[in-house]
């Protein structure tokens, strides 16, 4: 089966969410620059353009367009320091969004090496619905999904059948 090529549990979690909730012909305009999912999803048959990577927190042109039926943003708005800005901006008409759930057994994820790859928030299921609430979407669809790791130690152990990630399918109110 196809699922099998894909590089981890995340992508294929996803993947079936989204082709729930999205058909084919509808047009996505993906925030964050061309990665390896968004090429899985043009490869699939989806009608995908990516952002250029420019600073959401500072604008959020890209967003305010009506090119697109919808706007997908997979473990994005972490990064954010405000993202009710740009998911308020948002002008498609459906959003579907993934983020990091934040877990009680370990700190919220900062790189050392690369300052824009940090997480000013991992949220909790209810505040991330609050936010998309907030900025005028109505939730239509939600899950959450354990991402577990290959290694040894309670954590790992933990992360077996806790939730890490939220996804959420919302149009706008």
């Amino acid at each position: 089966m196809y699922e099998k090529t894909f590089p981890n549990k995340r992508y294929k979690h996803t993947y079936r969410f989204l082709k729930e909730c999205i058909s084919k012909e509808e047009s996505i305009l993906d925030l964050g620059v061309t990665n390896p999912f968004s090429e899985i999803l043009t490869t699939k048959g989806y009608n995908i353009t990516n952002t250029e990577g420019e600073d959401l927190d500072l604008n959020t042109a890209s967003v305010k367009t009506t090119d697109y039926d919808v706007v997908t943003a997979f473990e994005i708005f972490e990064h954010l320091v405000s993202p009710f800005n740009v998911i308020h901006d948002i002008k498609a008409k459906k959003l579907v969004a993934s983020v990091p759930l934040k877990l009680w057994f370990a700190s919220a994820y900062r790189s050392k090496k690369d300052e824009r790859d940090r997480h000013y928030h991992e949220f909790e299921d209810w505040q991330f619905d609050w936010l998309l609430e907030k900025a005028g979407w109505r939730i239509k669809k939600s899950e959450k999904f354990t991402n577990p790791v290959k290694k040894v130690g309670i954590r790992p152990i933990l992360r077996r059948f806790t939730p890490r990630y939220y996804l959420v399918y919302a149009e706008r109110k």
